[in-house]
């Protein structure tokens, strides 16, 4: 069981971007009907006492509803993780995220600066004033983790269950312990204020944080599924400029005939194509068969990103 370092005078900033974890509600009894990201990180702060004698520097980034994250967000937080990582003063960073795309902004956070510091994500499945809110135990958890010595790479912490940036996922809509890790399960459980950490931290080369200010591409999502067509492949190569496209397939990544052939003809007119799977768990295997190539064990979202960053990269 690893805890944090009481003597260490480290410093762990955290980075608020809004959520449901500074949400609020009229009534205590409705954690459904909330409205997302109302609380300043100051606030949200306020109501997790066991803090107050850290040494901890708070930012308010952004302030969103996490279905609405966007590329700007993406630029600005990941360069405010940069900039504070650098600070030899600083331990570890933690950002306050809504949950609905948690696991994309940890995972880009990843394979851009795969820190040898913690960088935490956590956020909350019910608002600020609910009867039972998780917000406060999760920050408090974070932050902990973000002060264990040797820890490393992008992590989220959520139910007392720490998930490395590579697995972490929403697999559920409403429960309190509503994430998971995939094929790889959890790095940990924090336990008593203490890690009981089970396998490595993420690790990778990291692609750069230059690499955000180059322009965004264009890469869409299109699902394999009974009775699908290349209609809207087809469109998007005709209207939108598209210049990517993730292939969400069944099973170990196949594809309907017709819609196949669509991302065959946007391949050959220039579009960057990948497979993977729209199955919750597993990796996209080499059959020896397919004319597109695959993503491996990427899930869909994480294939977009990465597309993007190879496409950003290029430029």
């Amino acid at each position: 069981m690893q805890s944090p370092d009481t003597a260490t005078v480290a410093c762990t900033v955290i980075l608020a971007t809004g959520g449901t974890i500074a949400g609020t509600a009229a009534a205590a009894t409705d954690s459904l009907g909330y409205t997302a990201a109302q609380l300043s990180v100051e606030q949200v702060l306020a109501a997790v006492p066991a803090l107050g004698g850290l040494p901890i520097e708070a930012e308010q980034v952004a302030q969103i509803d996490s279905k609405d994250m966007d590329f700007e967000v993406w630029r600005r937080l990941a360069h405010r993780v940069a900039h504070h990582l650098a600070r030899p003063e600083v331990g570890g960073v933690v950002v306050t995220h809504g949950t609905d795309t948690l696991e994309e902004t940890a995972y880009l956070l990843q394979r851009v600066l795969a820190p040898a510091k913690p960088v935490v994500l956590t956020g909350a499945m019910r608002p600020a004033t609910a009867l039972l809110a998780d917000g406060p135990q999760n920050l408090l958890d974070a932050v902990m983790l973000a002060r264990v010595p040797g820890a490393a790479g992008v992590c989220a912490v959520l139910a007392g269950a720490v998930y490395g940036a590579f697995d972490v996922r929403k697999q559920h809509t409403y429960r309190l312990d509503a994430f998971g890790g995939g094929d790889a399960g959890p790095i940990g459980h924090l336990e008593n204020g203490g890690l009981r950490r089970l396998r490595d931290w993420p690790q990778g080369v990291p692609v750069g944080i230059a690499v955000l200010d180059a322009p965004w591409p264009r890469v869409e999502i299109v699902g394999s599924h009974a009775g699908a067509s290349g209609a809207v492949v087809d469109a998007l190569l005709l209207t939108q400029g598209v210049d990517g496209l993730i292939a969400a397939g069944t099973g170990n990544g196949t594809l309907h005939h017709a819609l196949e052939a669509a991302l065959l003809r946007a391949q050959a007119a220039g579009v960057a194509v990948r497979r993977c799977t729209r199955v919750a768990e597993g990796a996209v295997l080499p059959s020896g068969k397919a004319a597109l190539p695959i993503s491996g064990a990427p899930t869909p979202l994480q294939a977009r990103i990465d597309l993007m960053l190879e496409l950003m990269a290029r430029t």
